[in-house]
């Protein structure tokens, strides 16, 4: 089968598309890769609903919700451009859409914008989308959905590790074996998201190039330590949460004179939240783990893997190239491999994981 997978995550820094080859439900290749990109002004507005930051009107909530389907039918139709792919050799497309909202918990609900319909209609691919809903209507948390795809990518016997997708939030996917009821995953906490949003506010540019300005400052030990105190942290799995939870205003609620502190250092202290939390996550919840693989636009912040490594030298860190698929591509792929197991009828959830009463075939399926 081949598949296309879409996703935008929280960092919002781009649609990511691949066109993959499975066999038997199993990762065969990557075919194509692409990113896609939103028009600026949606992607602001966007970010402004993913920080819940001023009230949408159902007609905008609407007009959004179109305009990301376009972002992505526009995404899916370069792709196959570039693979000099025909639609009609595609089995199915499945779309993660944008989230703009995710409380599991208290509202029990997770919102994702882009019409799976115009998205089937404009691509002309049965299209799978609404991935969590189902999860957490069994009384699940909808997230983390990448374990159960680390599970049937990475997993092997007699070696324990862990999966860190660093995208705008930080999660964590424990593969102590080849046993799937063994798996554990959760967010673990603030990754590109919160970086992104500091480094945009102090330097104008979307994100930190490298880690440049975070290794350019100095860890604020006081903020730093506030911040970890945070009770989210403490909190056990299954756990997840958004950009809505872990922005500057969370930060600067913990530390109202934040903005009194020099810019790289808050950087620098940023950057070491996301190593330490992630770190004390997976040693507090599978210290026999040896070898950490790494996937996530986070990858390319090499002063973040530098400390990621610093911090733990018991473990091998490396990114998801190192097992066969590039970092940039891990959700992407993920999202296509669920898709083939929802036209397959297989579950596409692990409770284990997710906390639902059961495993679950999860999307709706729409018809160009």
């Amino acid at each position: 089968m081949r598949a296309i997978g879409l996703i935008s995550g929280t960092s919002q820094d781009g649609i990511d598309a691949v066109l993959a080859e499975f066999e038997h439900g199993q990762f065969q290749r990557l075919l194509a890769t692409h990113s896609g990109a939103y028009p600026p002004a949606i992607r602001s507005r966007l970010l402004e609903l993913g920080y819940e930051a001023s009230p949408v009107t159902l007609a905008e909530y609407a007009a959004l919700d179109r305009a990301v389907a376009d972002a992505f039918a526009d995404t899916a139709i370069e792709l196959l451009r570039i693979a000099g792919v025909d639609h009609a050799a595609v089995n199915v497309l499945g779309s993660h859409g944008q989230t703009v909202f995710h409380d599991a918990v208290g509202i029990a609900n997770s919102l994702q914008l882009g019409d799976p319909s115009r998205i089937a209609v404009r691509s002309r691919i049965v299209t799978v989308a609404d991935f969590r809903r189902a999860d957490v209507a069994l009384g699940g948390q909808g997230a983390p959905l990448l374990p159960v795809f680390h599970h049937a990518l990475f997993a092997e016997d007699g070696r324990p590790a862990a999966v860190l997708n660093l995208g705008g939030i930080a999660n964590l996917t424990l593969l102590p074996s080849a046993d799937a009821a063994a798996v554990r995953g959760f967010d673990c906490g603030p990754a590109n998201g919160l970086m992104d949003e500091w480094a945009e506010l102090h330097t104008g540019a979307r994100y930190d190039a490298d880690g440049a300005f975070a290794a350019s400052g100095k860890v604020h030990v006081p903020l730093l330590e506030a911040l970890l105190a945070d009770p989210y942290f403490a909190l056990p799995a299954p756990k997840s949460t958004g950009r809505g939870y872990f922005r500057l205003a969370w930060v600067r609620a913990l530390w109202p004179t934040l903005d009194q502190l020099p810019a790289a250092d808050v950087q620098r202290t940023l950057c070491e939240l996301t190593a330490r939390s992630a770190l004390q996550a997976l040693q507090a919840a599978m210290p026999e783990a040896r070898e950490l693989l790494v996937c996530g636009g986070g990858v390319r912040n090499r002063f973040l893997m530098q400390r990621l490594r610093a911090l733990a030298p018991q473990l091998r860190v490396e990114s998801t190239e190192a097992r066969g698929l590039h970092p940039d591509w891990v959700e992407a792929t993920a999202f296509a491999w669920l898709a083939v197991q929802r036209l397959d009828g297989c579950a596409g959830n692990l409770p284990g994981v997710t906390g639902a009463s059961r495993a679950a075939v999860l999307g709706g399926v729409f018809d160009p």
